[in-house]
């Protein structure tokens, strides 16, 4: 089966539906209302137990340097400005456009997990909700990182391009 074949049966299979999310989101509990005392001790609790140490940052730097590569290695393999990888590299608050995280991904030919985790530390993610994500999780579980190729698959299916 060819690849835009696997493509379409993977969206058919995988994308979530409308209809799919309304009953969800129908079938999440009821929570009992709680203290302002109690509910501040449990957020905080939460927020201790749950805050990652590694920012994205750090993720980024660590899966460039397992992979041996230098940074003009990345940042040229998807034509990402140099100055914005250095706004990266120097400041820990920033906070990089998701199409970025994605881009920088593809550079780093990552697989499906790797770019979840890497999203995921940005506050980003892959829904299942979106044929645009979808096609990009396809293409990272395939190891399909081609940006040409990507965005013949995005505009396929009528999807905004990835930026090159």
């Amino acid at each position: 089966m060819n690849i835009k074949k696997r493509l379409d049966l993977y969206l058919k299979e995988n994308l979530v539906v409308e209809e799919k999310l309304r009953y969800r989101a129908a079938a999440q509990p009821m929570y009992e209302y709680m203290s302002m005392e109690e509910a501040g001790s449990n957020i905080n609790n939460y927020i201790k137990d749950n805050k990652e140490e590694d920012t994205f940052q750090t993720k980024l730097f660590n899966y460039i340097d397992s992979k041996n590569l230098k940074d003009s290695d990345v940042y040229n393999k998807v034509d990402i400005d140099r100055r914005l990888f250095s706004k990266i590299r120097s400041d820990i608050n920033y906070h990089p456009k998701k199409e970025t995280i994605i881009l920088l991904g593809l550079a780093l030919e990552l697989d499906e997990e790797e770019i979840e985790d890497l999203l995921k530390s940005a506050s980003y993610s892959l829904p299942m909700n979106s044929t645009f994500d979808l096609i990009i999780r396809f293409c990272f579980k395939e190891h399909i990182y081609d940006l040409n190729q990507i965005n013949e698959f995005l505009y396929d299916h009528n999807c905004r391009l990835l930026n090159n």
